[in-house]
């Protein structure tokens, strides 16, 4: 089974469609469909089907997931003992970031690593947290760079690199009843929040459900944490955010700060990257780059079930 015919097929069983496929590994659809029967023949089975909700996996293409996913890693784990071996530090990194924190907290970190290791060529893409997930489980990054969200299977390894405090955005005028945010108030107040599915989503409907409050209904749902700063500022809503995502408003003074005052007052920023018995030199360096530069954060270790905090 040629590696390509396996890349193929993962992408047509996460889209469950041939057009969405070969959009992802950028091919022509024609081309996508050839592949899968030529994978069929070899293996003599179908691999899909085709339902109302598009193409489904048989009884085959569920069994040949787990194995494609490995044969495909055990190559990538060859490639980076063979380089490791050879002492070779050239090659390339992709990394994946939330948007904020590809523009607030990386630059400064990945100037510095581009100096020290010019050979290495690095290439940074944006995605919401869960895109992030899924393009590491694809391949297309190498580490993701996220706030933590506790949801991580023995495919991943992750770990944290800093801690930002939870803070309520207000307009600067903005006044309480009892002189600072109390959480049965704010659970009347208008709030700006993002989308379903966002991590800065997910931070707020846990905030008010830990101290078992039910969450507010957003008075507008936004598709960017920077709209969020500047609607805000507008006088549209509060908004409850790592302090990081709205850095720039504050120190411009378009709006103020409140400390949050639930159970959790801050969040872990995490790196994550897929599990290998060998990491690719250039990966390797990244990791161990990252983690001295964040030293800092170190005591703060997320240790989930199955996952070492190795560059593994």
């Amino acid at each position: 089974m040629h590696p390509r015919l396996l890349k193929t097929f993962l992408a047509v069983a996460r889209s469950k469609s041939f057009t969405r496929a070969a959009e992802e590994v950028h091919l022509a659809q024609s081309s996508v469909s050839d592949q899968m029967q030529s994978l069929e023949a070899e293996l003599g089975a179908a691999l899909f089907t085709r339902s109302k909700q598009g193409l489904e996996l048989t009884q085959a293409g569920e069994t040949l997931v787990s194995y494609a996913e490995e044969l495909l890693a055990l190559a990538d784990e060859a490639r980076a003992a063979v380089a490791a071996t050879a002492g070779h530090e050239t090659g390339s990194v992709t990394i994946g970031a939330l948007e904020t924190i590809a523009a607030v907290k990386l630059p400064a970190w990945l100037s510095a690593f581009q100096n020290d290791h010019p050979d290495i060529g690095l290439r940074l893409k944006v995605a919401g947290s869960g895109d992030l997930l899924r393009k590491l489980e694809a391949g297309e990054i190498d580490v993701a760079f996220c706030f933590d969200q506790g949801r991580l299977d023995a495919r991943f390894v992750r770990r944290a690199i800093a801690t930002e405090p939870l803070i309520l955005a207000t307009l600067p005028a903005a006044k309480f009843a009892a002189g600072k945010p109390d959480l049965a108030e704010l659970a009347s107040m208008d709030f700006l929040v993002t989308e379903v599915g966002c991590a800065y989503r997910a931070m707020f409907d846990t905030a008010f459900a830990e101290a078992g409050i039910v969450a507010p209904r957003p008075a507008t749902e936004v598709g960017s944490i920077g709209a969020i700063a500047r609607l805000v500022a507008a006088g549209v809503g509060i908004g409850l955010v790592p302090r990081l995502a709205v850095a720039e408003a504050l120190d411009r003074g378009e709006i103020s700060e409140l400390p949050w005052p639930g159970l959790t007052q801050t969040v872990l920023l995490v790196m994550i990257w897929r599990r290998r018995r060998v990491q690719p030199p250039a990966l390797r360096l990244l990791l161990a780059a990252a983690s001295d530069h964040f030293a800092p954060a170190r005591s703060a270790d997320v240790r989930p079930r199955h996952a070492m905090l190795s560059p593994s």
